[in-house]
């Protein structure tokens, strides 16, 4: 198994950030029809900043060890900076190729966040 699936399958199993977030700025939720992917992202925001996140849901491992990594990722960025987040970040941020239907599963939580700030303005 090569070292990028180690870390996917540690944030899966043990992931950073889950559990609700108390007194949080904004949450969102989505729900992936096609593979039943659920997933809730709280945060709190200070000064145009992150200084917190909370993840909660159910899904696969590429699902809820990419919300575990992108809770870490974000912590202390701006808002604008979570904004300019894409794909491409999740899949370096992952460290493996995926295919296409796997892909929105491993972009699942960056929707949420993303959903989650805009709800700010």
């Amino acid at each position: 198994m090569d070292m990028y699936r180690q870390i996917i399958l540690d944030h899966y199993k043990h992931p950073r950030n889950f559990g609700h977030l108390p007194h949080a700025s904004s949450s969102a939720y989505t729900y992936n029809a096609t593979c039943g992917d659920k997933i809730e992202m709280e945060i709190k925001v200070t000064d145009k900043n992150i200084t917190d996140v909370r993840f909660s849901g159910t899904g696969c491992a590429i699902s809820q060890a990419a919300a575990s990594m992108l809770t870490e990722k974000v912590k202390g960025m701006k808002r604008s900076g979570v904004m300019k987040l894409n794909g491409k970040d999740i899949l370096d941020m992952l460290g493996t190729a995926l295919t296409p239907s796997r892909m929105k599963c491993a972009t699942l939580p960056l929707e949420v966040l993303q959903k989650a700030v805009v709800s700010l303005d």
